[in-house]
């Protein structure tokens, strides 16, 4: 892991936030063979947990993704593969709708969905006997990730051993608010996609649950959240869901060792949005390096490769958090 606690440094031939965000689409490796396994959620409905197995006694790293992605994400692909290199096990809970199959329930998923957060990592430690449990999560995943570790405090720490967040959008209304403008739109337009076609066929199951004319007229985040994550998980509205659900209100009580990555140039989230040390535990390590693009960390000489993020997780998951 010769490049595992370097800062990320962006190549010379790959300039600019949004062509670090998008080439890494072109260049993600095969995908691995992995083990899927359905549970039974609380409330009757399930999720597919992706696995990459190994030795038993071997700690295993869980990968919480991001907004629509799933095991085929080419962050997820990456830390699979390094995972396995090294030995390790590797788990991808799918969110609820995420693994290409809708889930059976009206709610769908969401940034702030802690307690499914809680729900998921617990299962897992049950079954893990004590071995080492580390959990990083990636964008929206990211973002639910430190809302539960802040909320859960101390008691984090007989879940996991430590966490790491990848480009959370930790203020959700200024990520939603600066999707919605520029060359921003294309993200915005490219999720829309298939939430809408998603929440369509929700509608067909659970009729009335939400105004479907709003839906599809949504051209926005904002207006999407407003008429369909919102109301089908509680909120108020889309000021109300983004307010609650953001993590930067929790980072102070996190009492885990924990990794915060967030590019200075990611799309989604502008700079000036990013916590200081001094709005975060001593606990919570603060990277916001001036490249990376949202989850891009392209590295190497072109066409580049994925490794960077993949190696700084277990870097940080070996060295930082004994």
């Amino acid at each position: 892991m010769t490049t595992a606690s370097k800062p990320y440094r962006a190549p010379s031939w790959l300039p600019g936030g949004h062509a670090q965000t998008i080439w890494p689409l072109l260049i993600k490796p095969r995908p691995l063979p992995l083990r899927r396994e359905r549970w039974t959620t609380p409330d009757g409905d399930f999720i597919d947990v992706d696995h990459l197995d190994g030795p038993p006694e071997a700690p295993l790293l869980v990968l919480f993704h991001g907004l629509e992605g799933s095991a085929r994400s080419h962050y997820a692909i990456s830390t699979a593969h390094a995972c396995k290199k090294i030995g390790w096990r590797f788990a991808l809970p799918h969110f609820r709708g995420c693994s290409g199959e809708l889930n059976q329930r009206p709610r769908a998923y969401h940034s702030g969905d802690s307690a499914e957060i809680d729900w998921i990592l617990r299962r897992l430690q049950a079954a893990n006997h004590g071995r080492k449990l580390h959990a990083a999560g990636v964008s929206l995943g990211g973002n639910a990730l430190l809302k539960w570790a802040g909320e859960q405090g101390q008691a984090a720490a007989e879940v996991v051993t430590g966490i790491a967040a990848l480009c959370a959008p930790l203020d959700l209304a200024a990520c939603g608010h600066h999707l919605a403008s520029g060359f921003n739109r294309v993200y915005t337009q490219h999720f829309l996609k298939t939430l809408k076609a998603v929440s369509a066929a929700r509608l067909r199951q659970f009729p009335g649950l939400f105004d479907e004319a709003r839906m599809q007229q949504a051209l926005n985040l904002y207006q999407f959240d407003d008429a369909v994550t919102a109301p089908v998980h509680g909120f108020a509205g889309a000021d109300d869901y983004w307010r609650r659900a953001s993590a930067t209100p929790w980072l102070q009580s996190i009492a885990v060792p924990s990794l915060a990555v967030n590019p200075k140039n990611d799309p989604f989230l502008p700079a000036h949005h990013l916590p200081s040390t001094a709005e975060v535990s001593p606990c919570v390590r603060l990277e916001q390096p001036a490249g990376g693009g949202h989850v891009g960390f392209v590295s190497g000489t072109f066409p580049g490769n994925l490794d960077w993020l993949p190696q700084r997780l277990l870097h940080f998951f070996i060295f930082q958090t004994s």
